[in-house]
């Protein structure tokens, strides 16, 4: 470990081409970025800080001292760590042990240790640690001198997608502290083979490679990279000019031919620029959670026309982030999210593209909803996330509702004992800030015979929408989006659409004359399908039917253009969804919207 926190700092000794070429200070920093590199960690919620520092003899150092210490108990250690290597080398010499102890004295007299600020000034012994290590300090240790890099640009990870595809964006995952992905430097090189078509060069020193044009946190591999590995080396930075050690991660595998031709092809040709600022695109997308795809049921039952390979979550999120990429969106509702696929690899890839990701999970599953909005048209107000089943049983909201559903027990149960979720996000124009907008997204209760169990889900929903766009944002128009598992003859379509259900509707009986609850509903909102009425949104083997929508309220925006769907034929090329060259079993819906 030592040896290469060793190494990693003396990387950090280079000249300023150096630096600018692969991380460092910029040029007016140059004299200084001569010394030696104290790197200071200091977080005001941790109680200790951080110092690491490379002795003349080579040897690292990495000390935690408490943040309020005084400064000359932490400069006393550093003279006893400094004098450590020299009385070690005193230990071992013959010649130290047979002249005795005053020479090996003289060996391991500790150095004089000061801390001086940036200005020259010697920082006095009783400061804080906390206050006494700043940044352009500088720590003398004997005649070796050190520049204080107080909490420098890090990366704490940096992965490459497992599946590369030509033509398709590699988007990194990138984590760091004191830095941001959109201030790193990024460098791509794709693998290049000798003449003779093997794949390491003379030597064995494995396989040389060559930078690809570009240098974008984003990187689309050509055709002509099919069968080559790529390699990323990122320079964090912090947006400020301060740049720390870069780091490199080469891909596990090389890149691989695309599918060709994909559904959403023809789609991205009305999506190619974001719309204005007066306009808002949405999509509402069920992206087909990958802890369902992966089932024996899923391969044999469900889609069994579906080549298997194209099941796979690493050729499907190649897909998906091409598609959603290509969509320029300004928000964007996504379900049946894998709570890894968020985390690891959309929330990646859409910052790289501009946008902020939400997550809600579903208690009981591994998967949930993710609201996407773009960074520089909106800010996030507040959310107001919940779980239908236990905002039920608690909020004073849903008294009345929870009263009426007392009164049938086998239909309470069931629907206490769904995990479906609603995410509510409320967002702020950012340039208009009097602009506001409650965004909801929800996936609502799957079953053909549930109707009843979705018309109590989707009463909690708006009743809890009303709560926040009538009572804590009066007025705020409302954008709601997602998989209702509901078509335009059902009761829940039909309640959404009109704001009231009559408690004789056929749905409060779907599940039969034993789960029949009958109650009337209403909700106060002018609700409208912006995307209308498709023959489909969802096509599987078994079946094909409308069930995703994107209700907005009309009294406050209206639609400006729909993006139309893929046509019948590009829907039926590999017979169903998901197929190989559409990466879920439902396709996205995609409008432009205006504020009135």
């Amino acid at each position: 470990m030592w040896r290469r926190l060793r190494s990693a700092l003396r990387r950090l000794r280079r000249s300023p081409a150096a630096l600018l070429a692969g991380g460092g200070r910029p040029p007016a920093a140059a004299a200084a970025a001569a010394m030696e590199r104290a790197v200071v960690r200091c977080v005001p919620s941790e109680p200790k800080l951080s110092l690491r520092f490379v002795l003349p003899d080579g040897s690292a150092r990495h000390m935690q001292r408490d943040q309020a210490e005084p400064l000359g108990r932490a400069l006393a250690r550093i003279a006893t760590n400094a004098a450590k290597g020299p009385a070690k080398a005193a230990k071992k010499s013959k010649k130290a042990r047979a002249e005795g102890s005053p020479a090996g004295e003289a060996a391991v007299a500790a150095p004089a240790v000061r801390l001086f600020s940036r200005d020259g000034e010697a920082v006095a012994e009783e400061v804080p640690n906390a206050a006494a290590w700043q940044d352009g300090a500088v720590l003398q240790i004997g005649e070796a001198q050190y520049r204080v890099e107080r909490n420098p640009p890090a990366l704490t990870e940096l992965r490459l997608p497992r599946s590369l595809l030509a033509g398709f964006p590699v988007c990194p995952k990138v984590s760091a502290e004191f830095a941001a992905p959109q201030h790193c430097l990024f460098r791509w090189y794709r693998e290049q083979r000798p003449a003779g078509g093997g794949g390491e060069t003379e030597g064995g020193d494995g396989p040389a490679w060559v930078e690809a044009p570009g240098g974008e946190r984003v990187f689309t591999p050509s055709n002509a990279m099919v069968g080559l590995r790529l390699k990323l080396r990122c320079t964090p930075g912090d947006g400020a000019q301060r740049y720390g050690p870069p780091r490199e991660v080469e891909s596990s595998g090389p890149v691989e031919a695309g599918p060709g031709a994909c559904t959403f092809d023809s789609r991205h040709l009305y999506t190619k620029k974001v719309c204005g600022q007066g306009s808002i695109r949405a999509v509402s997308y069920n992206i087909l959670a990958d802890t369902y795809a992966q089932t024996e049921f899923s391969r044999t039952v469900l889609y069994p026309y579906c080549a298997p390979y194209a099941l796979e979550l690493d050729y499907r999120q190649n897909l998906l982030k091409k598609e959603l990429a290509g969509y320029s969106a300004d928000l964007i509702c996504l379900q049946e999210v894998d709570k890894s696929v968020f985390v690891d690899s959309l929330a990646p890839a859409l910052d790289a593209f501009g946008l902020e990701g939400l997550f809600k999970i579903k208690e009981k599953q591994h998967e949930g909803l993710a609201t996407f909005y773009r960074r520089d048209k909106f800010s996030l107000l507040s959310r107001h996330d919940i779980a239908f089943s236990e905002a039920l049983l608690s909020d004073p909201l849903h008294k009345e509702l929870r009263d009426k559903l007392a009164q049938y027990p086998l239909v309470q149960e069931k629907v206490l004992q769904r995990s479906s979720v609603l995410q509510v996000s409320v967002l702020q124009s950012a340039t208009d800030p009097s602009r506001k907008v409650c965004v909801a997204n929800t996936h609502l209760y799957w079953h053909p015979k549930g109707g009843n169990i979705r018309l109590i889900q989707i009463a909690v929903a708006l009743s809890h929408i009303k709560h926040i766009a009538c009572d804590l944002y009066p007025s705020i128009p409302v954008i709601f989006c997602g998989d209702f598992n509901s078509t335009p003859s059902s009761g829940t379509y039909s309640f959404i659409n009109s704001g009231v259900i009559a408690e004789d509707h056929e749905d409060w009986v779907s599940s039969g004359e034993e789960e029949r609850c009958n109650m009337p509903l209403s909700h106060p909102f002018k609700l409208l399908s912006a995307c209308g009425e498709p023959a489909y949104t969802n096509y599987v083997g078994g079946f094909h039917g409308c069930l995703d929508y994107i209700f907005i309220d009309k009294n406050a925006l209206e639609v400006e253009q729909v993006i139309p769907l893929p046509s019948h034929e590009e829907v039926t090329t590999h017979q169903a969804l998901p197929s190989v060259s559409h990466p879920s079993d439902h396709i996205a819906l995609i409008c432009d919207l205006k504020w009135k």
